[in-house]
């Protein structure tokens, strides 16, 4: 199914990279302009645009840690600025402290659950008058499998996820007056450059997925940007509050 987003301005969060600049090509390939937010690596972000002026989209740059709620405010103020409105937003922007329960300090905790799920509602309130004014919009937020099983030294994630899970369902009702659709997409395990924070252990999750995943290969993050344009066009207009699982099958096995 070909989706169509001409006219549409996007924001993803956390798009300099990995599964967030895949998600934001993705966007712009369908037609939407796109805001690339970033919080460390300007040179990345930039290239990201480079892309997407090649597609012939537009494109603005803007800079914001979005665990910080005066960030936030910042980069919308921006957005309503610079870019004048809002149709789509993606909440993908995530980091986290990995280990033990036992072991978790209320820094890491806070850290990640701020970057993870408070962002989401932060972002939410800010970004929902900007599409109303434009007669409506849609908001994906990434999950992973994390929100429901257990993984080795993910429980700040972990929480973090099923807290955006939960939010997801609440936005979808309380925004659905002002035809803001809202969803979210957990992923499986895909090779980026996160996995390079699980140390030896990144590896062994590789391993154990190629062996056991019944699609019979690793997500690329294609694979997720394809499930967030869908949900951002009118073909998932009836989808609301959902999170929807992309995993080529693998946590059926587990």
């Amino acid at each position: 199914m070909e989706i169509d987003l001409t006219g549409k301005i996007a924001l993803v969060t956390g798009s300099s990279r990995g599964i967030g600049r895949s998600i934001a090509l993705h966007l712009a390939r369908c037609g939407a302009d796109i805001v690339v937010n970033f919080f460390r690596n300007r040179t990345a972000a930039e290239d990201t645009a480079t892309a997407i002026r090649n597609l012939g989209r537009q494109v603005w740059v803007i800079k914001a840690h979005v665990g910080d709620e005066q960030k936030v405010d910042l980069l919308f103020d921006a957005i309503r600025e610079q870019v004048g409105g809002l149709d789509i937003m993606v909440c993908n922007a995530a980091s986290g402290f990995l280990r033990p329960a036992l072991e978790q300090d209320t820094r890491g905790w806070d850290w990640t659950l701020n970057i993870n799920a408070r962002s989401v509602l932060l972002c939410a309130q800010r970004a929902a008058p900007l599409m109303a004014a434009r007669g409506g919009g849609a908001i994906v937020s990434m999950s992973s499998l994390g929100s429901q099983r257990v993984l080795p030294d993910y429980v700040a994630v972990g929480v973090s996820k099923a807290a955006l899970e939960t939010l997801t369902r609440y936005l979808a009702v309380e925004l659905a007056s002002q035809n803001i659709v809202v969803n979210a997409v957990s992923g499986g395990l895909v090779e980026t450059d996160a996995l390079k924070h699980f140390a030896q252990q990144g590896q062994a999750m590789v391993d154990a997925v190629q062996h056991r995943i019944p699609a019979g290969r690793m997500l690329v993050p294609d694979d997720l940007a394809q499930v967030v344009a869908f949900l951002c066009s009118p073909a998932a207009h009836m989808i609301r509050g959902q999170t929807l699982i992309v995993d080529g099958g693998y946590s059926l096995m587990m």
